[in-house]
């Protein structure tokens, strides 16, 4: 993930969870270590956008939702898949199998975190790094059919979240899914954060 993706990121989850709206530009570059031209640029664009409000050092969330639009648009889910695999078991059974260390996504991540699940889904996404994806192989080797297990990248940052993808990460991963109960998904998770 870039480092903008993951500055924005963090700006959302303190907000979603924490609803810290406030923030200094040397916080953010100093947590994610990253240069302050680099928070800067992050910025920019949600600036432009009205997602926040920049003055001096600081600078000021107004607009979580539009902030979510934002990034769910400009990231590309796809390019961040480093293994698929067509398993013959339910999406359950699958998530069951996983090995430790690897962090859900997408409706996993939904349906673990809520409990809950708005819509039968039979595809299963997951973040891991180099050894978790190579347990991953093992336990769920190639063979030919339909994918429905995707591993996607993990950056440095995501484990601090946990073994679930923080919520808006889960909500740009659901908006970039085609599957038909992918709306179904985002609209629920829309709900649970926005109505905070």
């Amino acid at each position: 993930m870039s480092k903008k993706e993951q500055i924005w990121r963090e700006i959302l989850q303190k907000a979603i969870t924490h609803r810290q709206f406030e923030f200094t530009q040397k916080d953010i570059a100093d947590n994610l270590k990253v240069s302050l031209s680099t928070v800067f640029n992050a910025l920019k664009v949600l600036r432009a956008q009205g997602a926040v409000k920049v003055g001096g050092r600081n600078f000021l969330v107004v607009d979580i939702e539009k902030l979510l639009y934002i990034w769910a648009t400009q990231r590309k889910m796809e390019k961040y898949i480093i293994y698929r695999a067509a398993v013959s078991a339910s999406a359950k059974e699958i998530e069951g199998m996983m090995p430790d260390g690897a962090i859900f996504g997408a409706y996993s991540a939904y349906s673990q975190k809520y409990n809950d699940a708005p819509a039968d889904y039979d595809k299963v996404y997951v973040y891991a790094d180099a050894p978790v994806l190579a347990e991953i192989k093992k336990r769920f080797p190639r063979r030919t059919g339909e994918p429905n297990l995707f591993v996607l990248k993990s950056d440095r940052r995501l484990k601090a979240f946990g073994l679930i993808a923080p919520e808006s990460q889960i909500f740009c991963d659901l908006w970039n899914l085609k599957d038909w109960y992918a709306k179904d998904f985002l609209k629920s998770l829309k709900e649970r954060i926005i109505s905070r």
